[in-house]
């Protein structure tokens, strides 16, 4: 069954050109042209992802994203202005996938979306936990102290990739590849910026200290409350 792509975006031009491309790479499509309209569209039946692009009339594409957050991990492609890095951080720390910039090339595009929809589908047996985490990949579910966590697709891949590896090191290029599903760029600082996501939800450790850590230069490490690592 083919997954289906919302394309929201006000250049109907662009959004015809990238739609025709996904349909001929086996996606159905689905389109809408402002905020508002990409936010109902987004929270309907049948959608599997969504590209969203930040210039929108209405409600711009940083506020659909905050809106769409509130209750769903829709997987999210931005689409931001070429060089503007701020839009590109706001859209990561409101809950965006990955982002592309404008004008993007619709390979890449179709890439980046395979790799969001294959982490959103991505099933595995083994629960894993540490200490009051439990982490359930078949269901694509967290908890915390017995509390869901809602986190993006993206959030929770990373989530997997250090509670399977807990007390290791994680290089970074690891995480890019298990979390966006690309080997990392020079000045590409996206896996920070969910990684600083994921820290907030999931809250530090009773003693206080941060559950996941930075090795600086090299990536982060899960750690237990019983470790002495500081």
């Amino acid at each position: 069954m083919a997954e289906t792509i919302l394309i929201a975006d006000d250049d109907e031009e662009l959004v015809e050109l990238l739609g025709e491309y996904l349909r001929q790479e086996g996606f159905d499509v689905r389109m809408a042209h402002d905020g508002q309209a990409a936010l109902d569209a987004a929270r309907a039946p049948g959608v599997d992802a969504m590209v969203l692009d930040i210039m929108m009339p209405g409600q711009s594409g940083l506020e659909v994203l905050k809106a769409l957050r509130r209750d769903s991990a829709l997987p999210v492609v931005m689409l931001t202005a070429r060089g503007e890095d701020l839009d590109r951080i706001l859209g990561l720390e409101l809950g965006a996938d990955d982002y592309l910039p404008k004008p993007c090339n619709p390979r890449e595009l179709v890439a980046r979306l395979r790799a969001v929809l294959r982490r959103a589908g991505g099933m595995m047996a083994e629960v894993l936990r540490a200490d009051d985490v439990e982490l359930r990949p078949s269901s694509r579910e967290l908890r915390v102290d017995g509390q869901p966590v809602a986190l993006t697709s993206t959030e929770f891949s990373l989530a997997q990739a250090l509670l399977s590896r807990v007390g290791q090191v994680v290089d970074k290029r690891d995480l890019y590849l298990a979390a966006l599903g690309r080997e990392p760029v020079r000045f590409d600082r996206s896996i920070d910026m969910h990684m600083s996501n994921l820290r907030r939800k999931l809250g530090p450790l009773a003693d206080g200290r941060e559950r996941i850590q930075t090795v600086r230069g090299i990536g982060y490490q899960y750690v237990l409350a019983a470790d002495g690592a500081g």
